[in-house]
C-alpha cells in the first residue's frame, strides 16, 4: 500500500467506529504557552483532559503534525543516524472523552492491526505498566495474541506523561518484531530496530501537578499514537522508515543536487537528516514560527544549521533546502494544504537563513579543525569550553551541532564550561538592561503588607466609562507612597501590549495622581505617589482615568488591529503578530516577514488603513465569549496571549475582528489618520513598524513642517552663498581670460594689411567661448580675430570682425568660421560681425590655426 492509502485506511476505520475525523492543529501551538511545539495528537485536547473545556463528540479520529525536537521527547540526536526517528514526524490518532476505554482501545488496535492491515500476529508484542492488571487480563480476553507477548514495563516505558505537569496515565505499547528471532522478548523496548513501537495507546486517568502529585481527572479518556511513518515501513515491508515512499521523493531530489547516490552508510545519514529536516523547517515555518536566537526560533536554526552542516558531506555549499520545499509540498501538500499556500514564503525564509549561515560555516569548521589538530597533538580528546563558545559565538554554531561533530571523531566536548561562559553573557546582558528596564521603584510581589477586607477581584469599569464611583477595599503605605485597592476600577492595568491608564483619585474634592496601577491576584492596585492622603478603608472615591492620554491609547491600540489585517493583506498571511506596544504617543507593532518592506508597500498598507478607518466601522465588542464560539467566528489571536475558556473579541465592520483584551474606540473613524513613522528588522525574520495616530499625527506635520521652514533657511543661506560663490568664480574666469586674450594679442599677425589675432584658448562650453569672442571684439580697433577651444573632445571656434573691415572689406566672421569649421570635421556659420561653429577633429586645431590667414587673405 501506499502512505496515502494507509493513512486513509486508519481515518475510515475509525470513522466507522463513530470517530468524529479532525483536522491536524498546527505545529506551532500559540495559544499553549507550555509547549514550544505540538508534540503529540492530543495537544489540541489537553483541555478536555484537564475538563476545562469540552467538545460537541466524544470520540475522534485525525493525523497530527507533530515535532519533537526539546525538553523531555528530544528525538533530535538519533534523527538520520537510526532509521525510524524524526524530528517531525505524523501521529495517527484516536481519542474518547469519557466514553470508551481500555477494553474498545485494546480490541480496535488489534482488529486493525490483524484484520484490515494483515499483519502477522506472531511478530506482534504487547506492553503494560507493571501495575495494570486491568490491561493485562484485556489483552488476554480481547484479541488473541500470544500471551508471553504480553509484558509487564515500569514508569519509564509505560506510564506516558506529556511534560513534567499535566494529563497523564498507564499505557500499553504495540511492538513489531521485524528480526528472524520472533520470541526474543528481549528485543521489546530495548531500543532495537529490529523490533519497533508502533501503537501507544495511553489510559489517561491522572493529571500531575506542580508539586509531582497524581490527581484522578473527573472522567477516564483514552490516547492512542501512532507512528505513521513507523508503520508505513512494516506495512511496506521495508528496514527503514526512510525507505518508503514518504521520504523516497525528497531523498531522490537530494541525490540529484548532490550527485551522490542513496547507496553508502556514509551518504545515507546526511540524506536522512538533511529530508527529515526539512519536512521539520517547511510545517514549522508554514505554521508561523521563524528562525530566531531565543525560543522556539533557535530550535528551527538548530535544526536547519544541522542539516547545513551535513549538507557539505555530500558537496552541497551552495543553499539547497531551500529548492527541495517543492518536493515536500509535491508529496504532502494534498493532506496539508498550508505548505503549498505558504510555500513561497517557506523558501524565502529558508533561503534566507541559509545565505546567512554558510557566510560563517565553512569559517567555522576550519576552526574546529584548527582545535582538533592543536588537541590531538596534545593527547586531549576534549574540545574546552571556551572552543565551544567561540564557536557558538562567532561563528553561529548550535552546541549540539559541534558535538556532533565531535563525536565523529571519538571526541568529547566541555558542555559544562559552555554552560559557564553562555550564563556569563547572559548575565552581562541582564547588568547592561537593568537601568534601561527600571520601572516604578515600587516593587509588588503579593498582597502582603495591606489593609484588606474584600479578597474578591476589581470589577474592570473601563471599557465603558473612564470615572467610577468605588470603594477603598484595600490599603498600604510603602515609603512615599499609597497603595490602593478598589472594588471597581477604570484603570487598564497593561497587557497585551498596552500600556497602563494614569489619572487620579478623587476624595472630597481633593485629588491624589496616579502614578501607576499592578494587578495581583486579580486586584488592581493604584500607587500614588503621596503617603499623605485622606485615604480610609471603605470610603466612596472617585477613580478618574486620563481622559486625553485614554482617548490616544485607544487610537494606537484600535489602529493595531487595522494594521494587522493590513499586512497580511497587502505581505500575505504568513504575516503573524511577534509582539507589540501601544501607548499615548505612538505604536510599534512587531511581526513576521521575510523582507523589507518596499516603499510601495507601506503606502499601500497606510492607505488601505486610512481607506478603512474612514468606514466609520462601530466597534462589536464580543466580550465574554466562549473560546472555542470565538474561534469559530474566525477571530485572529494575538502573539504571547494566554486565553481563558471566554475571551473577548473585538470587531470593526467585517474588516478585522481579533481575540483581545484591550480598550478600543467605539468608531474606527475616530481613530483619525494613520502614519507609519518607520519600517525596521529586529531580529531574522521579525520586522517593526512604528507608527502614530490622531494627535501624533498632529505632532507629526508639526514637526516635519518646522523641519521645512528650518531647511528652507538653509536652502536660502546655500543659494546666497552659491551666489557669492558663482560671483568670485566669474571674477576669477575674467581674469583668466583677460590674461589669455593679453597673451593673443601679444602675438597678432598681418595678412595684406589686416591684424589678426588668433590662439587657442581654455573654456568649459560654447557660450564661454562665445564670451571669449565679445570681450575680443570689443578691444579689436579695426582687425579679424579668431578663438579655437577643445570642449568635451571636440573642437570649437568663434571668429569676430571689426565693424570698419565689414563695412570697407566686406569681411564676414560667419564666411571666415565656415571655411574653418571644414578643417575641423565641422560645419558653422553666423553674422558677419561674430559667428561660431564646431567640428569632431581636435587633432586639426593646430591646423585650422594656421591657415586663419590664408582664409582672410581669400576673401579680399
Amino acid at each position: 500500500m501506499t502512505s496515502r492509502q494507509i493513512r486513509q485506511q486508519f481515518l475510515d476505520f475509525f470513522k466507522d467506529k463513530e470517530h468524529r475525523i479532525v483536522n491536524s492543529s498546527p505545529v506551532v501551538p500559540f495559544d499553549d504557552p507550555t509547549l514550544l511545539f505540538t508534540n503529540a495528537g492530543m495537544n489540541q485536547f489537553k483541555d478536555v483532559f484537564l475538563g476545562s473545556g469540552s467538545r460537541e463528540y466524544k470520540r475522534a479520529a485525525d493525523t497530527q503534525k507533530c515535532i519533537r525536537v526539546s525538553g523531555k521527547h528530544n528525538d533530535l540526536e538519533e534523527v538520520g543516524h537510526d532509521t525510524y526517528h524524526h524530528t517531525l514526524f505524523e501521529m495517527l490518532g484516536n481519542w474518547s472523552f469519557g466514553d470508551y476505554y481500555k477494553k474498545e482501545a485494546i480490541g480496535w488496535a488489534w482488529e486493525l492491526l490483524t484484520e484490515v492491515w494483515k499483519l502477522p500476529k506472531e511478530r506482534l508484542w504487547a506492553t503494560v505498566y507493571k501495575d495494570d492488571e486491568e490491561a493485562l487480563e484485556l489483552w488476554k480476553s480481547e484479541t488473541d495474541i500470544n500471551p508471553k507477548h504480553i509484558l509487564r514495563f515500569a514508569e519509564k516505558d509505560n506510564f506516558w506523561e506529556m511534560g513534567d505537569t499535566g494529563p497523564c496515565g498507564p499505557c500499553s505499547e504495540i511492538h513489531v518484531n521485524i528480526s528472524d528471532d520472533l520470541e526474543n522478548a528481549e528485543l521489546v523496548n530495548a531500543g532495537s530496530p529490529e523490533c519497533i513501537e508502533i501503537w501507544n495507546l495511553v489510559f489517561i486517568q491522572y493529571n500531575r501537578d506542580e508539586t509531582g502529585k497524581l490527581n484522578e481527572l473527573p472522567a477516564k479518556h483514552i490516547d492512542t499514537g501512532m507512528g505513521f511513518e513507523r508503520i508505513c515501513a512494516v506495512l511496506q515491508n521495508k528496514k527503514s522508515n526512510y525507505d518508503t515512499d514518504v521520504f523516497s521523493s525528497i531523498i531522490d531530489a537530494i541525490s540529484k543536487l548532490s550527485k551522490i547516490k542513496y547507496d553508502k552508510e556514509e551518504d545515507k545519514i546526511p540524506m536522512r537528516v538533511i529530508a527529515d529536516h526539512l519536512r521539520a523547517l517547511t510545517f514549522a515555518i508554514a505554521d508561523g514560527a521563524v528562525p530566531a536566537n531565543d525560543g522556539r526560533g533557535y530550535v528551527l536554526r538548530r535544526i536547519l544549521r544541522r542539516a547545513e552542516r551535513y549538507g557539505r558531506k555530500i558537496n552541497l555549499k551552495d543553499p539547497f533546502l531551500y529548492k527541495l520545499v517543492d518536493v515536500l509540498a509535491e508529496t504532502m501538500g494534498d493532506v496539508f494544504p498550508e505548505i503549498i499556500e505558504k510555500k513561497d514564503y517557506v523558501k524565502k525564509i529558508i533561503k534566507a537563513e541559509e545565505d546567512s549561515f554558510n557566510a560563517t560555516l565553512d569559517r567555522g569548521i576550519e576552526l574546529f579543525d584548527e582545535v582538533v589538530k592543536k588537541l590531538t597533538k596534545q593527547k586531549i580528546k576534549v574540545i574546552p569550553g571556551e572552543d565551544v563558545f567561540k564557536l557558538y559565538d562567532t561563528f553561529g554554531f548550535p552546541v549540539d551541532l559541534t558535538n556532533v561533530m565531535a563525536r565523529e571523531i571519538d571526541f568529547a566536548i566541555d558542555e559544562d564550561g559552555f554552560n559557564t561562559l553562555m550564563n556569563e553573557q547572559k548575565e552581562r546582558g541582564r547588568e547592561a538592561s537593568k537601568d534601561k528596564f527600571a520601572s516604578v521603584s515600587v516593587t509588588l510581589n503579593d498582597l502582603s503588607g495591606f489593609n484588606l477586607v474584600e479578597s474578591n477581584p476589581t470589577i474592570f469599569t473601563g471599557y465603558d466609562e473612564l470615572k467610577t464611583k468605588a470603594k477603598v477595599i484595600g490599603l498600604k503605605i510603602d515609603g512615599e507612597s499609597t497603595l490602593v485597592i478598589l472594588d471597581r476600577s477604570p484603570f487598564y492595568v497593561e497587557s497585551g501590549g498596552q500600556t497602563d491608564d494614569l489619572g487620579k483619585l478623587v476624595v472630597d474634592s481633593k485629588s491624589y495622581d496616579v502614578v501607576d496601577v499592578v494587578k495581583i491576584d486579580n486586584q488592581v492596585i493604584h500607587i500614588l505617589n503621596s503617603n499623605n492622603t485622606a485615604l480610609k478603608i471603605g470610603i466612596e472615591i472617585f477613580a478618574e482615568v486620563d481622559e486625553t492620554r485614554r482617548w490616544d491609547i485607544m487610537r494606537n491600540h484600535s489602529v493595531t488591529h487595522f494594521l494587522h489585517k493590513a499586512l497580511r493583506t497587502v505581505l500575505g498571511t504568513h504575516v503573524q503578530q511577534a509582539g507589540s506596544y501601544v501607548g499615548p504617543d505612538r505604536l510599534r507593532f512587531d511581526f513576521t516577514h521575510f523582507a523589507k518592506l518596499t516603499s510601495d508597500e507601506i503606502i499601500q498598507i497606510e492607505a488601505m488603513v486610512n481607506t478603512n478607518t474612514r468606514k466609520n466601522y462601530p466597534l462589536k465588542h464580543h466580550r465574554n465569549t466562549p473560546f472555542d464560539e470565538a474561534k469559530k467566528m474566525g477571530a485572529l489571536m494575538f502573539f504571547g496571549d494566554k486565553y481563558g475558556d471566554n475571551v473577548n473579541v473585538v470587531q470593526f465592520g467585517d474588516f478585522s475582528m481579533e481575540f483581545c483584551g484591550g480598550t478600543h474606540v467605539h468608531n474606527s473613524s475616530e481613530i483619525g489618520l494613520f502614519k507609519i513613522l518607520s519600517e525596521s528588522s529586529i531580529a531574522s525574520g521579525v520586522r517593526r513598524i512604528e507608527a502614530v495616530t490622531g494627535a501624533g499625527v498632529e505632532k507629526f506635520i508639526h514637526s516635519q513642517v518646522e523641519l521645512l521652514k528650518l531647511s528652507e533657511q538653509k536652502i536660502e543661506v546655500l543659494l546666497d552663498t552659491k551666489r557669492k560663490l558663482e560671483k568670485e568664480i566669474a571674477e576669477l574666469k575674467t581674469k583668466d581670460n583677460i590674461g589669455q586674450l593679453d597673451h593673443i594679442f601679444s602675438l597678432s599677425s598681418e595678412e595684406k594689411n589686416i591684424n589678426i589675432f588668433k590662439g587657442k584658448v581654455h573654456a568649459e562650453n560654447m557660450d564661454e567661448l562665445k564670451s571669449f569672442g565679445d570681450e575680443m571684439r570689443n578691444r579689436i580697433r579695426s582687425g579679424v580675430g579668431v578663438l579655437i577651444a577643445e570642449i568635451e573632445d571636440k573642437v570649437g571656434i568663434v571668429a569676430v570682425v571689426s565693424d570698419d573691415l565689414i563695412k570697407e572689406k566686406k569681411l564676414s566672421a560667419g564666411k571666415i568660421v565656415g571655411e574653418l569649421a571644414k578643417l575641423v570635421g565641422g560645419g558653422g556659420g553666423g553674422r558677419p560681425h561674430l559667428a561660431t561653429a564646431g567640428g569632431k577633429d581636435v587633432n586639426q586645431i593646430v591646423t585650422a590655426l594656421a591657415k586663419v590667414e590664408s582664409i582672410v587673405g581669400s576673401f579680399l
